[in-house]
């Protein structure tokens, strides 16, 4: 135990280290920070925790949170049906949304094929989006024409990219992929190779 005497500081400590990309000394800048100088925001901050997790669900239709049965983007008419964008986790749905580059409906995986942490085909939604694209009802969910998958370029994105084109690939049903290219306003001698050669080879 690394503060004998203050199991609630331990329990803060360890609870904020299961949050990604929080280790050790992260954790306990932030612990200290909010018990030394903020209280009233560590007091919103586990009220907004407990909001949060009493109040949200996955959206029956594309798997997002939301507080209704369906999202708001699933229920906006003004969407394109014909278009579905696949991505790993709303944060990523976030992100496209903020561009305001892309006006079709969405599947969130929530998740990614991850041997190494056991995260299989079964633990990525893969037979739920299936479902989503394969047998809609005409007068509810129109068919969908082109699915995007926008995983993630790491190893693990990648593969599940794949897996996604293959299990669509027999339905007839248009499967892209989000292409991956040189950042704008970037200098092509700073910009990694791997982001280059993919550049080159997506080039239009």
């Amino acid at each position: 135990m690394l503060h004998p005497g203050a199991p609630a500081l331990e329990a803060l400590l360890r609870a904020l280290q299961r949050l990604p990309g929080v280790g050790v000394k992260s954790a306990s800048r932030m612990a200290f920070h909010l018990l030394q100088h903020d209280h009233a925001a560590a007091l919103q901050l586990a009220q907004a925790l407990q909001l949060a997790v009493a109040q949200l669900r996955h959206c029956a239709l594309c798997h997002t949170l939301t507080e209704l049965e369906l999202c708001p983007v699933c229920t906006d008419p003004a969407r394109d049906d014909a278009l579905l964008c696949v991505v790993e986790t709303p944060a990523d749905q976030l992100a496209l949304e903020r561009t305001g580059a892309y006006q079709g409906r969405y599947f969130v995986l929530m998740g990614r094929l991850s041997p190494l942490d056991g995260r299989g085909v079964h633990d990525i939604g893969l037979q739920a989006l299936l479902r989503r694209v394969l047998l809609p009802t005409a007068a509810v969910v129109p068919p969908v024409q082109e699915v995007i998958v926008a995983t993630g370029f790491t190893a693990e994105g990648e593969a599940t990219a794949h897996i996604v084109a293959q299990a669509l690939q027999p339905h007839g049903v248009k499967v892209t992929r989000l292409a991956r290219g040189v950042p704008i306003g970037s200098e092509l001698e700073y910009v990694d190779l791997g982001t280059i050669a993919h550049a080159l080879a997506d080039r239009r």
